[in-house]
């Protein structure tokens, strides 16, 4: 999957189903307006399950904390703030009906890993596959 990184994330993207509250979320507090673009729900998504994949396991407030963006305060110096939790959770969740992540519990045989979702062997072969075709389009493009 390395080869193929961020032109997955505008690939294949839209094997992930969105629900109806997608057109009017805002992702954080700091911003004024919800996304403009119509699958940003589809890129979150294929984002979440790259960062899930070069991992071991990833928590959602880890995925808030990447996701944030810095608030402008007006004349006051601006600061960084998480990004939704709820927006990440639904996007994980969509994820792990999938089959894609799968939770971590803090009771197995790894103790390093402290809960949180990790991929599963189907989820890395299909994100593999998909960086595949996504490394394989831009090569017939040249």
């Amino acid at each position: 999957m390395a080869n193929g990184d961020w032109r997955m994330i505008n690939g294949e993207t839209n094997w992930v189903s969105k629900t109806g509250w997608v057109d009017t979320v805002k992702t954080s507090h700091s911003n004024e307006l919800p996304p403009q673009s119509a699958d940003w729900f589809y890129v979150r998504a294929a984002a979440v399950a790259r960062h899930i994949y070069l991992r071991k396991s990833v928590g959602v407030g880890r995925l808030r904390k990447v996701h944030g963006s810095t608030k402008n305060r007006g004349s006051r110096p601006s600061h960084h703030v998480n990004a939704s939790g709820s927006v990440d959770r639904k996007v994980v969740q969509a994820l792990e009906t999938l089959g894609i992540v799968e939770k971590v519990d803090e009771d197995e045989e790894a103790p390093s890993l402290k809960g949180g979702r990790r991929i599963t062997q189907a989820g890395a072969r299909d994100l593999d596959r998909i960086a595949l075709n996504a490394v394989e389009g831009e090569e017939d493009d040249e």
